[in-house]
């Protein structure tokens, strides 16, 4: 009886072969530590990250993989991260893009590749309207007199006349200078970290974006029409990724080779090499 109970417990080790004198069992093989008790209704959200794991090729940074994290991926992060120094060369045009673009708010080592107003084009219009008004005003200022002898009734005279003429003529050249102050303050930066466009709306009215050239996805242009056609210029878009914004710069001067500028440094950026391009370079 005894001999078979002992054969038993040598094949089973987890049966206790003997109690010591407070009770407690004793085994022939050590046994697993018991896992820790969670109180009910709790779980676990961190698992430790195994060393290894027989049969796979296992990276322990990466715990999603045989933890209960799905898609979550750990990574260390330092406190005090390094400073990479910054040649000689790049804080140059560092220094000379914020020279020239003191309203730009450039990072250490970002310097300006290219700086495009928009195509004269798109001050004809304010222009010819502002000059057509100014001419037809002196026209009737000028002819104003001859009105007054053939009329033979009472109308203003010719100094009350010349003064609300010359008022109209004044207000109608500031509102044409503002007309092309606003147009000519549109403006996209591109640096080697970044891209940028100032556009302004109206006199008080203005709005400044920035997109890191690491999230730009897609660079194009569009051009509609014989006009566009003729005189090379259009629209430039950038579209980013995420939630798919788009960035749309009107009057784009050869707007196929701002484009091609745009596109090889933002393939410069996310692969890792130096953003190529000469600063300054304005269209």
């Amino acid at each position: 009886m005894n001999g078979n109970q002992t054969g038993n417990n040598q094949q089973n080790p987890a049966r206790p072969v003997a109690y010591d004198a407070e009770g407690r069992p004793l085994y022939a093989a050590p046994q697993p530590e018991p896992e820790p008790q969670r109180p009910q209704g709790t779980r676990s959200h961190v698992t430790a990250a195994a060393e290894s794991y027989e049969g796979h090729n296992f990276n322990p940074r990466i715990r999603a993989q045989y933890a209960n994290e799905p898609r979550v991926v750990h990574a260390a992060r330092a406190y005090e991260p390094n400073v990479y120094a910054v040649s000689e060369e790049l804080m140059k045009r560092h220094d000379d893009s914020a020279t020239r673009f003191p309203d730009l708010n450039l990072s250490e080592g970002e310097y300006v590749i290219l700086s495009i107003k928009r195509h004269p084009i798109g001050l004809l219009a304010p222009m010819i309207t502002s000059i057509t008004l100014i001419i037809v005003l002196l026209v009737a200022l000028i002819i104003y007199p001859t009105l007054i002898a053939e009329s033979g009734t009472d109308t203003p005279s010719m100094g009350i006349m010349a003064v609300i003429l010359m008022a109209l003529i004044v207000l109608i050249g500031i509102g044409g200078y503002l007309a092309v102050w606003v147009y000519v303050r549109n403006t996209f930066y591109l640096t080697n970290e970044s891209a940028m466009q100032e556009i302004q709306h109206g006199v008080f009215s203005r709005n400044e974006q920035t997109v890191s050239l690491g999230s730009i996805e897609d660079a194009s242009f569009v051009q509609n029409g014989i006009l566009q056609t003729m005189l090379d210029y259009g629209t430039m878009r950038l579209s980013t990724e995420g939630e798919e914004t788009n960035y749309s710069f009107d009057y784009v001067a050869n707007p196929k080779k701002q484009v091609a500028v745009v596109s090889n440094a933002v393939e410069c950026f996310k692969n890792g090499r130096p953003v190529e391009g000469d600063p300054y370079e304005d269209d």
